[in-house]
């Protein structure tokens, strides 16, 4: 797992799994989910990161309670 903060784009990006993107899904305004052929989340962009957390919190970004694996959501097969 990797996580990626452009503060530019002010973006944070979750990588689960390197594997190729197969569809995206904007789950809330600003906060996109990655799938891949099997519907699994292989990541998760968080846009307008600074807004949503605080500069701390991102320079801190804790990663113990974060599921190595995806799973299936009901809502990305709308």
């Amino acid at each position: 797992m990797k996580i990626e903060y452009g503060r530019t784009a002010d973006a944070l990006y979750v990588y689960f799994k390197e594997k190729e993107v197969s569809k995206s899904k904007e789950v809330e305004k600003g906060v996109i989910i990655d799938l891949d052929e099997n519907k699994h989340i292989i990541g998760i962009g968080i846009l307008d990161a600074s807004k949503r957390f605080s500069l701390q919190e991102l320079a801190n970004v804790n990663i113990e309670n974060i599921p190595l694996e995806g799973t299936p959501l009901e809502l990305v097969h709308q």
